[in-house]
């Protein structure tokens, strides 16, 4: 936490125009919920690509955490960031008049996958009530602020009677949906809660060992990814950029070869139009565990 701190501490230096004849750019980042090397060429393609549909300089800054995102946001050293739905709940709240420009099609029904390592001998599961056999395993969770590794996993387990005290041993919390992955496939949990976009794209890449861990539960659906646009932006980048970028992200194609590789990137097939009453599922959940006030 202390590195993220450090970095948040920076970026209004790195962020802020600084005078003289530079542009001021449009400083985007994102919840870091996978490999870094991925998000890297995630957020630099698209960085690229709106860089070139905007005609202003765009910039992505990774980050460490959580946390740091919503800080970073907060204090205005973002313009504009992936969050998840519970991180972009805190946001909002922090920054009122935040405006959420898009989501992915996928994150209109989203839902978090259950994954267990072969060696529990844990059967698959065919609704949530049969969670209930999660109970007495160790388990890990995602990120403690990821709404699909752990927000909604933990609204489901206390749906079908596993509370935080359930688990044989106390809960982990991993800090990404790949690193839940490895920790289930090492043995280092018998289960593990995650993103199911991040789980299919793995299975896809035939990155997982399926000798070692395996799907045992996907949930009921609900909204989560979202991007949120901090109020100033016209202020600071000219009237009507919020709506340019808007379109910009709404405009990705799969017919282009290279909206194709950022749209396949994302897990996405586009980006669609979205509002905060999309998220108040995930408001109410967070509300109902403390998580938001």
């Amino acid at each position: 936490m202390a590195i993220a701190l450090a970095l948040v501490s920076v970026l209004a230096t790195a962020c802020g125009g600084g005078g003289g004849d530079q542009p001021r750019e449009l400083v985007i980042s994102a919840i870091p919920d996978q490999d870094p090397q991925k998000l890297q060429r995630l957020y630099g393609a698209l960085s690229e690509r709106l860089t070139r549909t905007l005609g202003i300089p765009v910039r992505y800054v990774p980050l460490t955490d959580y946390a740091a995102s919503v800080t970073a946001y907060r204090r205005g050293d973002l313009d504009m960031v992936f969050f998840g739905g519970l991180t972009g709940v805190q946001a909002r709240q922090q920054v009122p008049g935040s405006v959420p420009l898009a989501q992915r099609d996928v994150d209109e029904r989203f839902r978090s996958v259950f994954v267990a390592s072969t060696a529990s001998g844990l059967p698959a599961v065919t609704d949530v009530a049969g969670l209930r056999e999660v109970g007495g395993r160790t388990f890990t969770f995602g990120s403690e602020s990821s709404t699909s590794g752990r927000l909604m996993p933990q609204y489901f387990l206390d749906q079908a009677g596993v509370g935080p005290n359930s688990f044989r041993g106390p809960s982990g919390f991993s800090g990404s949906h790949d690193a839940t992955i490895a920790l289930v496939t090492a043995g280092a949990y018998e289960v593990g809660a995650l993103n199911a976009t991040v789980w299919d794209q793995r299975l896809a890449a035939g990155t997982v060992d399926l000798t070692k861990v395996r799907e045992i539960f996907r949930t009921p659906t609900y909204h989560d990814y979202h991007w949120l646009a901090r109020p100033d932006i016209d202020d600071e980048l000219g009237a009507g950029t919020t709506g340019r970028v808007r379109d910009a992200l709404l405009g990705l194609q799969a017919g282009d070869p290279v909206d194709k590789n950022i749209l396949d990137l994302f897990g996405a097939g586009s980006f669609i139009a979205t509002q905060p009453a999309n998220y108040d599922q995930v408001e109410q959940v967070a509300r109902s565990l403390g998580l938001v006030q």
